[in-house]
């Protein structure tokens, strides 16, 4: 038995197999069609968000400071995904590097966990810019926002860190097959041939207190936030109020109601066909959709991006 269980930093260390939809070959060249488009517009998106956070001066507000981070995380979270995806999906090889692999769901849980502190910050500012707003700009000044946003990467770091240590002590036996579009946890510890029951416990709780915990403190204010609205005397204040944090609401609906069914599942339950998809979404359309959802929504976002893009035009004449 020993022979077979070689853990695989005592063994060559071989590439993994991204099955994908390698079963449905009908579907990968839309598949690959909606991805590439998806990734364009990601990108396009987060980087407009990113620019004109930055240059416009009216959103240097600590919101838009969040949202910044938020469409940098949504960045790189694409970008740890989808190119490979789009190669494997375009050639007959399915492969990645042993390494490779490693390092994509690596990235891909810091920047998750990363994710879900930075969007609980949105919730505490808006709280504050409803609840307590003769006091915001003294309780939601800079050095906190950049204090929030630093534990935000640190605490995403930390809890890579532990899941990566944990993950590549696992042996791997026969052929390495993940019916995955791209490395990520759950799915390595499906694939493991030894007793996992230490690296299913330790996930379920650090995501448990990664996703959990945010979300409480994110209901907890919009618990808040809607009481206070409530107060309000005047249809459009209440209608100014609700606008300002439905965005936000849309947001958060969209990343953590994935990422509560893909992680938060014993894993005995745990069917990695519906998981590849779920991954899938909240990879690419969740970071596709994010720019336009607040860009839509909000006035300030779409007078800076009309202004960028008008400065853009006069440089290009």
């Amino acid at each position: 038995m020993r022979g077979h269980n070689h853990s695989i930093l005592q063994e060559p260390l071989k590439d993994f197999i991204l099955l994908g939809v390698s079963d449905r070959p009908w579907l990968e060249l839309p598949l690959f069609a909606v991805l590439l488009v998806s990734y364009i517009l990601a990108m396009l998106g987060n980087i407009a968000i990113i620019l004109v956070s930055r240059l416009d001066s009216q959103l240097h507000s600590p919101m838009y400071i969040f949202l910044g981070h938020l469409s940098f995380l949504d960045l790189c979270y694409t970008t740890t995904t989808v190119p490979q995806m789009l190669v494997n999906m375009g050639s007959s090889s399915k492969t990645i590097s042993y390494a490779g692999c490693t390092m994509q769901y690596a990235i891909f849980h810091w920047l998750g966990c990363t994710e879900c502190i930075v969007l609980a910050a949105m919730a505490l500012d808006r709280y504050v810019a409803i609840c307590e707003p003769l006091r915001y700009a003294v309780i939601m000044h800079r050095p906190l926002c950049q204090q929030l946003v630093a534990v935000a990467w640190l605490s995403g770091f930390g809890n890579s860190l532990v899941q990566v240590v944990l993950t590549v002590q696992l042996p791997f036996c026969g052929r390495q097959v993940l019916n995955n579009f791209f490395c990520e946890v759950p799915a390595m510890i499906k694939l493991s041939c030894a007793d996992t029951a230490m690296n299913d416990t330790t996930l379920a709780v650090l995501v448990a207190f990664f996703v959990l915990v945010p979300l409480a403190l994110i209901l907890f204010s919009y618990g808040f936030i809607a009481r206070a609205v409530l107060r309000i005397q005047s249809s459009r204040g209440r209608h100014k109020a609700f606008g300002t944090c439905s965005s936000h609401l849309v947001v958060v609906s969209l990343f953590y109601l994935p990422a509560i069914y893909m992680y938060l599942q014993p894993s005995s339950s745990y069917s990695q066909e519906q998981g590849k998809f779920i991954s899938l979404f909240y990879s690419i359309i969740t970071p596709t959709l994010n720019p336009f959802i607040y860009t839509l929504r909000n006035k300030d976002v779409k007078g800076a991006l009309r202004k960028l893009l008008s400065r853009i035009w006069r440089l290009c004449r």
